[in-house]
């Protein structure tokens, strides 16, 4: 632990303010060297995905640590998108002059050290080695164990990446150790890391919440609700449910629940059926036994618990529940979700705005899928993770949010003393 806190001490003391030319040229190298490596970053990760199959991890969790061509393009992509916004996201502000006449100004600062804890998600790793260091902070990233091979892989990658750039080696740490007294360790050192930005499971979250006292971007799980209104149209309504969940059905963004107003919860169950029949891949519609009439013989369903409330289906399944109107839906989605991404359907206007009021998430959608909850989609720019947190950040954690500020009060020989005796 020693030997990562003292290398990013000294890589912060190093790094270039924000701006500087040598994170353009790092997100280059980084680019040209992901794809030049990604042959041995593709056999690392063969080893951890057939060492996850072994250990009997489920098809989602398996396909999560998987790598391929497409997650390469996806990747340079970022990297590239990172580029064109870095100069609008570190430029000084223009500032205002101030009533005595002195010009104030922001000036942008990295966070600092930045410690990222998350799970089997290799592409994360990038993410991490990516956004924040972009930016002008130091990034500590440790893995799950069942990527440690292919993280070993992916920090050769960016030590070159960072000697072309001629930035502190320290700058990125890839800990691949598996012992978790290690990051017990780390989590205790708020002396020497800025900040923690855990990513996975509401467990690995809530852990780091209660065990840490470095300040948390948190993002929160999935636990998210689509309500369904009376004056909904339905058709619509099954199309939304379906694409915020069968895309990427392990994703933080992702549809677990519908509440559907018992008016119109039978026949949006047939429309659910309906718009899944021709899907290529196979899903799953959680019924509530109240909808049991509603479905067909031999549809792809299964029953809804009472303890799927709160539940996040790691797989691709959407549940389906009736709910008298508006008020039992806010009231479900207080006690159940995860103030991450919440939606509505619904032509009446008074319906939205209620549901808007009453329903408290980092993002809500209408009328749309819940998965365009994402920095890109929303004209943010690149994205870290999504906050649920209420300080800080909310919502994607975008380059600017892996920045800091220092006001700048440009005084012109002005005093405090002269200023209050003029008033």
């Amino acid at each position: 632990m020693d030997k990562i806190l003292d290398g990013a001490t000294r890589a912060r003391a190093e790094l270039p303010p924000p701006g500087d030319e040598r994170y353009d040229r790092y997100c280059e190298a980084l680019a040209d060297e992901l794809s030049s490596g990604w042959a041995d970053v593709l056999a690392a990760n063969a080893t951890d995905v057939a060492q996850g199959t072994r250990a009997g991890l489920g098809p989602e969790l398996v396909d999560r640590l998987a790598l391929g061509k497409r997650h390469l393009d996806a990747l340079v992509d970022l990297i590239a998108r990172t580029r064109v916004a870095l100069p609008t996201v570190t430029a000084p502000t223009v500032g205002h002059r101030a009533g005595n006449g002195a010009t104030v100004r922001r000036l942008p600062k990295p966070l600092g050290v930045v410690l990222m804890i998350f799970e089997a998600r290799p592409t994360v790793t990038v993410e991490g080695a990516l956004l924040p260091v972009a930016v002008g902070n130091v990034a500590i990233l440790r893995g799950g164990t069942e990527i440690a091979a292919t993280n070993q892989a992916l920090a050769v990658v960016v030590g070159r990446a960072l000697k072309d750039a001629q930035l502190p080696t320290g700058t990125v740490q890839v800990v691949t150790d598996p012992d978790r007294r290690l990051v017990r360790a780390l989590l205790k050192r708020h002396d020497k890391i800025d900040g923690l930005i855990p990513r996975g499971s509401p467990s690995l979250i809530d852990y780091c919440l209660t065990s840490s006292t470095i300040p948390v971007i948190a993002s929160g799980g999935g636990v998210n609700h689509l309500y369904v209104d009376r004056s909904a149209d339905l058709e619509l309504a099954a199309r939304i449910a379906l694409d915020s969940k069968l895309g990427e059905p392990t994703a933080c963004n992702t549809l677990e629940l519908v509440l559907a107003h018992e008016d119109v919860a039978e026949e949006l169950t047939r429309a659910l059926l309906r718009a899944g029949a021709g899907l290529a891949e196979p899903w799953l519609l959680r019924v509530d036994p109240r909808l049991a009439a509603a479905v067909p013989p031999g549809a792809p369903v299964a029953e809804l618990a009472a303890a799927d409330n709160g539940r996040e289906f790691l797989e691709r399944a959407v549940g389906i529940r009736p709910v008298t109107g508006l008020d039992e839906a806010v009231a479900h989605i207080r006690r159940f979700g995860s103030q991450h991404t919440e939606g509505v359907v619904a032509a009446d206007p008074a319906s939205v705005e209620a549901f808007l009021a009453g329903v408290d998430a980092a993002t809500l959608v209408v009328n749309g899928s819940l998965r365009l909850h994402d920095g890109p989609t929303m004209g943010l720019g690149p994205e870290l993770s999504i906050a649920t947190g209420r300080l800080h950040v909310r919502g994607p954690v975008s380059l600017s949010a892996l920045l800091t500020w220092s006001w700048v009060v440009d005084a012109g020989g002005r005093l405090r003393g002269e200023t209050e005796a003029a008033t």
